[in-house]
């Protein structure tokens, strides 16, 4: 009997060190990075950074001079804008949500159909799309090189006052890379403070990693594996499908998997802003999506509790790190 029972606790003593190993090994695969990664083309630099934050929030760089970047991706609202499809140049309505700028130095494909392969590349298309900006970058050009206050911010960044397309894209992908998400609660548990978020949060963190599956495609600090993936939305857009070959089934109504970090609290969420809570988002996972021959591997249903619903939601609020404390700056006089 004895014996019996030894066997039992080194059993439960070995499963204990199994699971703590486990949840190690999760936590490690979300650590954040040490430093930023920037192109050895567009090195950072805080003039350059000065000048790209001024851009980012200029309405003149839009043809009716009524919107800026920062209107689709404000500081107010986690960088994007709050509502369920963006308003464009001449009040458009756009036909996908605004994804969020943060955390966007480590992306290397850009726009939820992924068309831009860099934030240089990305930079110039919200401002040359009929629907969003409306205007051409010739005309931006000289609208900037009569605006005489921006000649010494030209200056500063790049040792003279010439103003190109190429620099304004540089500027506005090198101040992006500086919008970083906040350190979280969850990055302080990742950091070994195990009260840094509740129980509840960590076991919704199990059943993230595990039953639910959302690290099959939510991974890494950004909880994003930056690819696409059709997961099954009523919706006719195709996405990423518009970009490659029709052939290429899988492709067809992918989108971009969108980081997890600083979600807006009331949404809305996927790339249709058709969801407004994290709870319709679960279930919509929990059914699997519509079946079609594109839909994701990934997507397979399973089905939570109300309690094990809750914990997930409990945990997916531990990655908000809050607001960044960026003010819009003063704007170059003409």
């Amino acid at each position: 009997m004895k014996i019996r029972s030894l066997v039992m606790l080194a059993c439960t003593v070995f499963s204990v060190h199994v699971s703590l190993a486990d949840d190690v090994t999760n936590r490690a695969e979300f650590q954040r990075p040490e430093s930023i990664p920037t192109p050895s083309t567009n090195p950072l630099s805080v003039e350059k950074t000065t000048l790209g934050k001024t851009l980012f929030f200029d309405t003149r760089l839009s043809r009716d001079k009524g919107i800026s970047c920062a209107t689709c991706h404000s500081p107010a609202h986690r960088w994007s804008d709050g509502r369920k499809v963006p308003i464009g140049s001449e009040n458009l309505e756009q036909p996908r949500r605004s994804p969020t700028v943060l955390n966007s130095a480590w992306l290397s494909a850009l726009m939820w159909d992924g068309r831009a392969n860099s934030l240089e590349a990305q930079a110039v298309l919200p401002i040359t799309t009929p629907h969003e900006m409306n205007y051409s970058m010739q005309e931006l050009v000289q609208r900037l090189a009569e605006i005489k206050g921006y000649q010494p911010l030209f200056k500063a960044a790049y040792g003279d006052t010439e103003i190109t397309t190429e620099r304004i894209a540089m500027a506005l992908a090198t101040f992006q890379r500086t919008l970083i998400s906040n350190k979280s609660s969850f990055d302080r548990w990742v950091d070994g403070d195990e009260q840094a978020i509740s129980p509840s949060a960590q076991r919704g963190f199990e059943i993230f990693n595990g039953k639910a599956q959302c690290a099959a495609c939510h991974k890494s600090w950004r909880f994003t594996d930056d690819s696409f993936h059709d997961i099954g939305l009523d919706s006719p857009d195709l996405g990423r499908g518009k970009h490659v070959p029709a052939e290429v089934t899988i492709m067809q109504h992918a989108f971009k998997t969108p980081t997890l970090r600083d979600l807006p609290e009331n949404g809305p969420f996927m790339h249709n802003g058709s969801m407004s809570n994290l709870e319709e988002v679960i279930k919509h996972y929990e059914d699997g999506g519509i079946k079609r021959a594109s839909l994701s591997k990934e997507m397979k249903p399973f089905v939570l509790s109300e309690q094990q619903r809750a914990n997930l939601i409990a945990f997916l609020k531990t990655l908000d790190g809050g607001p960044l404390a960026v003010k819009p700056p003063r704007l170059p006089k003409e």
